[in-house]
């Protein structure tokens, strides 16, 4: 057996041979899997490759921008391959039902998000540059979050009971897949307790509980607003309600008070009082944001 050997011949690296036992191991690219995925880590969540190797710096991993770039960019495809390879099992029927839920009190968040991609501008390259120009068009990526609590609602977050995170570009049918194909592999049926947590976006509230459903969930299987939009709406009522910063405050923090408490209907009654004296354009302000807490109290019914 030949190990991958390097020699250097006017400035650039040869490789020589191939080691099945580093690959085995999991160690290929010259790195190690945990300090590969360090590198792709950084190099995902950093403003850019030059703050992810400043970061690396710090931590003491030395590494080029055009390296950092490279293998972000490789492991990212690695990760796209392989969900298509299990996507491409569910829509057969092939794909194995895991049993990592089992007996598990889990939460699935699901949310929209908002960010910037760039699009190459078509026709020739520029002369100074050799680029392309591009524009930079907002889209929306649409989010899942895969994980496990304990008795008393602690995250849990280990080897055995990983954190799933994942999304796409992509519309909501492509998302519905994906998120079937981890609830599948992880053997959601199997679960002890379901929750799923969302903002009130109809698509989510039309489309997911029927494949929880499908995908046979326990009978404990839950329904609730995200409580960081809920109240984001309550704000947006209060700025309409009141002329003072001191009684849109007041009023909020009550407000968000009895919405933790579960008291929707109470809260829902307060907020109709303040839309039967209002007018114009404040009153529709106030109906819009009233009738969006209304919506997710009725779905939970």
């Amino acid at each position: 057996m030949e190990c991958n050997k390097q020699s250097h011949q006017k400035g650039k690296y040869l490789k020589l041979g191939f080691c099945p036992l580093l690959k085995w191991l999991g160690i290929s690219e010259g790195l190690t899997p945990h300090i590969w995925a360090t590198i792709t880590k950084y190099g995902a969540i950093a403003g850019s490759f030059e703050a992810a190797r400043t970061i690396l710096t710090d931590w003491g991993v030395k590494i080029s921008l055009k390296r950092i770039e490279r293998l972000t960019y490789y492991f990212g495809k690695i990760g796209i391959n392989l969900r298509q390879y299990k996507l491409s099992n569910l829509e057969i029927g092939s794909l194995a039902t895991g049993n990592v839920l089992s007996l598990q009190r889990v939460v699935i968040a699901v949310d929209g998000g908002r960010t910037r991609i760039r699009i190459n501008k078509k026709g020739r390259r520029k002369l100074k540059t050799n680029r392309l120009g591009f524009t930079g068009e907002w889209v929306e990526p649409k989010l899942l979050t895969i994980y496990t609590v304990d008795e008393h609602g602690k995250k849990i977050g280990t080897s055995a009971l990983p954190i799933t995170n994942d999304g796409t570009y992509l519309g909501y049918e492509e998302f519905l897949k994906i998120l079937e194909m981890y609830l599948v592999s992880l053997g959601i049926s199997q679960a002890k307790q379901v929750l799923l947590v969302a903002d009130g976006a109809e698509w989510i509230w039309k489309h997911i509980p029927p494949l929880l459903k499908k995908l046979k969930c326990p009978r404990a299987t839950y329904q609730l607003l995200d409580f960081y939009h809920a109240a984001s709406h309550l704000q947006d009522f209060a700025d309409a309600a009141f002329t003072t910063d001191d009684e849109r405050q007041s009023w909020f923090k009550t407000a968000r008070k009895t919405l933790k408490k579960g008291q929707a209907l109470n809260l829902m009654r307060n907020m109709d009082e303040f839309i039967s004296t209002a007018t114009g354009e404040r009153s529709k302000i106030l109906v819009r944001e009233r009738n969006y807490i209304l919506k997710a109290y009725r779905r939970r019914l």
